[in-house]
């Protein structure tokens, strides 16, 4: 390029600069991960421990390879999640990561209702997920799965009927 030529796009940047890529690359090289694995994190019985939080339900979560087995405080899921909605919340990261029914999950559950224990269990089985495969942390993560969803009930405060409600006017 003479002095009088201007820059069109990017490629002829790095020709003035001379970081134009070599010809004898192959563009079909494969690429380095843009982030480095974490280790997997395993217990002494070869399972992956996580807690998992919603509203004001915490899921203690053990996640093993398996049949596909999920236990809910003793219980069989389909027995403590009776509504087939929760049962699908809690395959969600299953679903994501390409991983249904190759993991058994034995889970303790407090606090709260139904629908934020399913929310603590999915969270459970997302971290404890990317605990024991890190490949899968990408996907999970994408999906959201492993941020904590903070929203909890806004509390009652004095002089109102509820968290915001006021009470009921009078005019006489």
């Amino acid at each position: 390029m003479s002095d009088n030529d201007t820059v069109q796009s990017l490629s002829d940047l790095k020709d003035l600069t001379g970081d134009a890529p070599e010809a004898t690359e192959t563009p079909n090289e494969p690429q380095q991960p843009a982030a480095p694995l974490r280790d997997q994190e395993l217990d002494a019985q070869g399972r992956a421990y996580a807690t998992g939080r919603r509203k004001d339900a915490v899921a203690r979560v053990w996640l093993k390879p398996g049949s596909g087995k999920i236990t809910v405080n003793g219980r069989d899921q389909e027995v403590y999640f009776a509504r087939p909605t929760l049962r699908l919340v809690i395959a969600q990261p299953f679903q994501v990561a390409g991983r249904a029914g190759q993991y058994d999950v034995v889970c303790t559950v407090t606090g709260g209702g139904l629908s934020g224990q399913a929310g603590a269990v999915k969270h459970g089985i997302a971290q404890a997920l990317s605990k024991y495969e890190p490949a899968l942390r990408s996907a999970v993560k994408a999906a959201g799965f492993l941020t904590r969803d903070s929203r909890v009930v806004e509390r009652k405060k004095y002089g109102r009927a509820k968290a915001r409600r006021s009470f009921q006017f009078s005019k006489r």
